[in-house]
């Protein structure tokens, strides 16, 4: 069988790289969100990372996270900032991923699990007060976030 044959973004990755919208969700005071993933997350398990999801066919960046914002996290968006791109290759599991890198503002008040079956825990922090274990592309995403401030 084909990995790409029932077009899910977790199995375009295996075989042709897939654009992916990763946010960091901000309160504007220096705090950041972070989700740890749960049992069921596609990957790294009970690690803390920040949002991401995959650029729907006709969706356009700014749509893709104030979508997933609102999907992961039960927030609007009120300000969204493009920090960059990176291209992604990892080795376990297997994947490509040319990630696009938001800076998203939200309300702490509105934030909630919008996504269990994904993550079983969501926190604020500060970027010198960070969880452990942390997932493995949360470094580079964070560098991205920390340069922009």
């Amino acid at each position: 069988m084909n990995p790409a044959s029932t077009g899910r973004p977790a199995e375009r990755a295996l075989a042709a790289p897939t654009v992916s919208c990763v946010f960091v969700c901000h309160d504007g005071d220096g705090r950041i969100l972070l989700a740890r993933r749960s049992t069921g997350a596609r990957d790294e398990p009970g690690t803390w990372d920040t949002g991401a999801g995959a650029l729907e066919h006709g969706e356009s960046f700014e749509s893709a996270v104030r979508r997933e914002v609102l999907e992961e996290y039960g927030a609007e968006a009120l300000a969204v900032e493009t920090l960059g791109v990176r291209n992604i290759l990892r080795g376990s599991p297997v994947s490509h991923w040319v990630a696009v890198l938001f800076a998203v503002e939200v309300d702490p008040g509105q934030v909630v699990i919008g996504e269990p079956h994904k993550f079983d825990a969501l926190d604020w922090f500060t970027l010198d007060d960070l969880p452990r274990p942390r997932h493995s592309q949360l470094a580079e995403t964070l560098a991205h976030f920390a340069a922009a401030r």
